[in-house]
């Protein structure tokens, strides 16, 4: 069966001189990044805020996409809704987040991301301390790791683990296996959404 995706499209109208008068608020070298729906708004907004600023990146972000951005990068603005990217790129790049949502602009706080990285911190700890784990493993193309998974397995030497192998992760049947913990070799965004699981990443 073939699979068409079609990305949804926010219809929103820009305010070219309310933009312009909310750029100021931003660091001159910035990096933009949008979500599919808003790819189309994301482009007439680079147009615009790129008139006063350096645009060192220009890209969307999926959830499980980790980007890296250019050394003269001093912000992010996220063009799109929610809290889900904007934390994750806080935590990953330490840069400060802004988003731009509806001609608003908001800017994440430190703290929230701080609570973040004070969670992974734990789940780090309640890894090292587990004696038994599950190795998540998904089958779905450009998160399937089961090679990755496996060698990981086999290195280690005090804790008994377990191969959960699924085309979808499911965080709420984890309670169903009696786990210490769970080590994420899927969807890097897996750990943001429960205190048990880590990404393998940080750990080899």
């Amino acid at each position: 069966m073939k699979t068409l995706f079609i990305p949804a499209k926010i219809k929103l109208k820009i305010d070219k001189s309310k933009i312009l008068e909310i750029s100021k608020q931003l660091p001159k070298n910035i990096a933009i990044v949008y979500s599919i729906q808003y790819k189309g708004l994301a482009s007439g907004l680079n147009a615009i805020i790129r008139k006063n600023h350096n645009i060192t990146k220009f890209i969307q972000v999926l959830g499980c996409s980790k980007p890296s951005f250019p050394k003269a990068t001093q912000a992010i603005l996220l063009i799109g809704d929610g809290m889900f990217h904007a934390l994750s790129l806080g935590f990953e790049t330490k840069f400060p987040i802004y988003i731009l949502n509806n001609n608003k602009l908001e800017q994440i706080s430190q703290k929230d991301v701080q609570i973040l990285e004070n969670r992974q911190k734990t789940v780090y700890l309640k890894f090292l301390n587990a004696n038994e784990i599950g190795i998540l493993v998904s089958t779905k193309p450009g998160q399937e790791n089961l090679k990755k998974a496996l060698i990981f397995k086999n290195n280690l030497k005090k804790k008994k683990s377990y191969l959960f192998i699924t085309n979808n992760i499911d965080v709420s049947e984890f309670e169903n296996f009696g786990l210490d913990s769970w080590v994420n070799t899927a969807c890097p965004r897996i750990d943001m959404n429960d205190n048990s699981v880590i990404n393998i990443t940080k750990i080899i």
